[in-house]
């Protein structure tokens, strides 16, 4: 019986550390700084953090940055999220992904609601995952996971460890994590490109294949954040209202670096700013609309043909 018992531990020790059948796997080296730290030494980034800001992205003080809106509201020159009119002339882009910022802007200015990610209920890719407005971080050993509160979108980020030698492309990449002293650094490839609007931003700017995204998560006060939230106003219409004056917490600070280099010139850097929200976290499903939307053509929403049970 002992013996049987032991073999069974030996067989389930080997089916742990052995990849399946077929499957490329990185070395597991890795810098030492990528090690795993005590959970003292952690910065604690759990909670709900939200936003608000459409579109959402907060160009750098200066160097190259997103594409932003060349429609703007009236008086205060922000954003105007019903002409979503990206700029095509921004130099990251190559000149095929300008012209298709380009035809998207196009057809904004024509009225059409050109079909995006977020409004035909199609899983989002990073970063235009971070539309939403709110965002849930949990802080686990081995992993962080983010719930976003529109249409029960799920991300998950190991930590410590190196993505495969070979990368499956799926929805939202593969994520992975390590902690560089006060900040959280997390570094996603291979995000699917065969799906319906694959796009980073609400302007339909294109990806490929060879998007790399790296973001760095910080918690800072407001002389921290003050710089990008005034440069935030001027460029974004804060759905949720303006910051809070009273404000008295932490702000999380994501800086993106974005590169792709069959659709970028260069590589681009971006922040947000959340605020940390006490309050309840609501659901928000999505809903499909599939007549009067889009002109009705080019939507491609999830359905089924007939019923599943």
């Amino acid at each position: 019986m002992n013996v049987q018992r032991h073999l069974l531990l030996l067989v389930t020790l080997v089916a742990a550390v052995t990849p399946a059948a077929g499957q490329q796997v990185a070395p597991v080296a890795a810098p030492a700084n990528i090690g795993a730290r005590s959970a003292a030494s952690i910065p604690d980034f759990s909670g709900i953090w939200r936003h608000g800001n459409l579109p959402w992205f907060i160009p750098p003080a200066s160097g190259p940055g997103p594409v932003t809106n060349l429609s703007r509201e009236k008086g205060t020159g922000v954003s105007d999220y019903s002409s979503l009119v990206g700029d095509y002339k921004n130099p990251i882009l190559q000149p095929w992904a300008a012209e298709v910022v380009k035809k998207k802007g196009d057809l904004s200015l024509a009225g059409v609601v050109f079909p995006n990610p977020a409004n035909t209920c199609w899983p989002e890719p990073v970063p235009f995952l971070f539309k939403h407005a709110a965002m849930q971080m949990l802080q686990l050993p081995d992993q962080i996971v983010m719930l976003f509160n529109e249409n029960h979108e799920v991300r998950r980020v190991r930590m410590n460890q190196p993505h495969p030698a070979k990368v499956t492309p799926s929805w939202h990449g593969d994520a992975v994590g390590h902690y560089e002293g006060d900040t959280l650094v997390i570094d996603t490839v291979g995000i699917r490109t065969d799906r319906p609007h694959a796009m980073i931003d609400l302007f339909g700017t294109p990806y490929t294949e060879k998007l790399h995204v790296v973001e760095r998560y910080r918690l800072v006060d407001y002389e921290d954040a003050k710089d990008a939230m005034q440069r935030g106003a001027k460029e974004n219409r804060r759905a949720g209202g303006p910051y809070k004056s009273d404000y008295k917490d932490k702000y999380l600070q994501v800086q993106f670096t974005i590169e792709d280099a069959g659709a970028f010139t260069t590589p681009w850097t971006a922040i947000m700013i959340y605020l940390r929200d006490r309050d309840e976290f609501p659901e928000q499903a999505c809903a499909e609309g599939r007549f009067g939307f889009h002109n009705h053509e080019g939507g491609d929403l999830p359905h089924a043909d007939k019923p599943d049970f």
